[in-house]
């Protein structure tokens, strides 16, 4: 089994003279959350647009479930759900009775799909309420329940928390969690929300003016966003000795000659100061950070952030 639900190989589109999507090496893994961020205009959407075969590339290819997209259409796209535009809903219609539009128009897959797809996203008790008057989220939730009546084993959905408020925000993570940890579906999500996404997804895909600039793993990017207290000293070197024979640490790193971080023991930053004093070291500032993902990110694409 192909441990890649979406994978990209030199993937590009080209408008004209302009590249919007340019050389693209994308790798989704099954049942994980991939999250894909880039300013507006960084390419997300011709790419999810692409994969969906809603927009041809220009060269490259396109594997889905293992297998290239242009063979078998019709088996591949039945296992894929998405959003990709503001879904179409009728106002004066309530969400059960839109969902059994769609659900002619595509044929259900079993008897209680539209219920079953409202109980999932949590609107199964607004029976009569028309869509008109639901929330942002409430909408939003009703766009994915369109994308999952089916029961797809791939998300793919491009910016569903853009507009929302935080209530909103929480309640779509919190079902995007559940539905891939407890139902094993992939979901591949587009964003220029990196402080809300980097909460929900497992890997992460940087794209700048078209290009991928960095593919990593959520856990390993988190190591590189830990808390740390600096220190600054008169003797580094005496630091570091002290570090490692009075307390017994060993993750830390010497800056410059004043300046040493401590990921390690971070609540006896007291005790580690009142050390270095009395081994006679100056102790100019003690100052506790986190190094900021925003900051990371803002380095990969040239400053100003993703959001």
């Amino acid at each position: 089994m192909n441990d890649y639900v979406i994978e990209t190989i030199g993937l590009t589109k080209q408008f004209g003279g302009q590249f919007g999507v340019s050389n693209l090496g994308l790798h989704v893994p099954r049942e994980k959350i991939y999250g894909l961020l880039g300013r507006n205009g960084a390419g997300k959407t011709t790419t999810m647009r692409m994969l969906l075969n809603l927009v041809r590339p220009t060269s490259g290819t396109i594997l889905l479930f293992g297998d290239d997209y242009r063979k078998q259409q019709d088996k591949i796209y039945r296992k894929i759900g998405s959003i990709i535009e503001t879904s179409g809903f009728y106002g004066n219609l309530t969400g059960y009775e839109n969902l059994k539009i769609l659900a002619q128009l595509r044929g259900q897959h079993r008897k209680d799909s539209i219920n079953h797809a409202l109980e999932v996203v949590g609107l199964h008790s607004e029976t009569k309420k028309i869509f008109s008057k639901y929330s942002l989220g409430m909408k939003q939730r009703l766009g994915i329940a369109a994308a999952i009546m089916h029961e797809p084993e791939l998300l793919i959905l491009d910016e569903p928390i853009n507009g929302l408020d935080p209530i909103g925000i929480h309640e779509i993570r919190k079902f995007l969690l559940s539905l891939c940890r407890e139902r094993g579906t992939t979901i591949f999500i587009s964003s220029h929300v990196l402080s809300e996404i980097e909460l929900l997804v497992d890997v992460i895909g940087v794209m700048h003016e078209g290009q991928l600039v960095e593919e990593v793993d959520m856990t390993q990017l988190r190591k590189r966003s830990r808390q740390y207290v600096e220190y600054a000293v008169s003797a580094v070197n005496t630091a570091a000795l002290l570090l490692e024979r009075q307390f017994n640490i060993s993750d830390y790193t010497v800056c410059d000659d004043s300046i040493i971080r401590v990921y390690d023991c971070i609540d006896k930053r007291g005790d580690i100061n009142k050390c270095f004093v009395s081994h006679d070291l100056t102790v100019t500032t003690v100052h506790v950070s986190e190094e900021k993902l925003e900051d990371y990110f803002s380095g990969l694409i040239g400053g100003g952030g993703i959001g």
